[in-house]
């Protein structure tokens, strides 16, 4: 599955999209308002309160990374962890009872020393799993290396990719089958 995802993640990446990250849109911000080149950029973002706030904060209108490599030589669009995510968490929601509620969760004590016993709303498998999913797609938005569409867009390519192979699977059961019930990241249940 993970070798699928990829496929569709770097088709999108290479053949379709081809979108700058963050940091090399900083990087072209940063050329044309030190007037070492010049760039199509609207001058409403070359003038917005985010460029000016970098600037004071660093001394420079680069954008800050939380590597120290930089971000990836690879086009942002879609984000690839994203797509695998996506795929993953579909594919686990499409052969476990999403509904299934975890029985006896804990939490970290604020010193982090121990566990407590959470209490709140009932934590599902499907909850859980959607949470895993968007964590994993989101922090690399937070790294600085991709944008947010990257990671909600890739979620649902890694799903469409899983629900394609989840069709193939289901075309091969031998055995009576309903087929595979999940929710998807929309909210919409889907029955294959």
């Amino acid at each position: 599955m993970s070798t699928y995802s990829l496929e569709a993640a770097w088709f999108q990446k290479f053949l379709v999209h081809r979108r700058l990250r963050p940091e090399e849109l900083g990087g072209s911000i940063h050329n044309t308002l030190t007037d070492k080149a010049t760039y199509p950029i609207d001058q409403e973002v070359l003038h917005s309160q985010a460029v000016l706030e970098v600037f004071n904060k660093y001394g420079t209108y680069l954008l800050p990374q939380a590597y120290p490599e930089g971000c990836p030589n690879h086009p942002s669009y879609p984000a690839g962890h994203s797509v695998i995510a996506g795929a993953g968490v579909t594919m686990l929601k499409a052969f476990f009872r999403e509904s299934f509620i975890l029985s006896n969760p804990v939490v970290p004590s604020t010193d982090g020393l121990s566990l407590l016993p959470y209490s709140g709303p009932p934590l599902t498998i499907g909850g859980e799993l959607n949470k895993l999913a968007c964590n994993i797609s989101m922090g690399r938005n937070f790294a600085g290396i991709h944008w947010r569409s990257d990671d909600t867009e890739g979620l649902k390519l890694g799903e469409a990719v899983a629900i394609g192979i989840l069709q193939d699977y289901r075309n091969t059961y031998n055995e009576d089958f309903i087929g595979f019930s999940f929710t998807k990241f929309d909210g919409n249940t889907i029955i294959i």
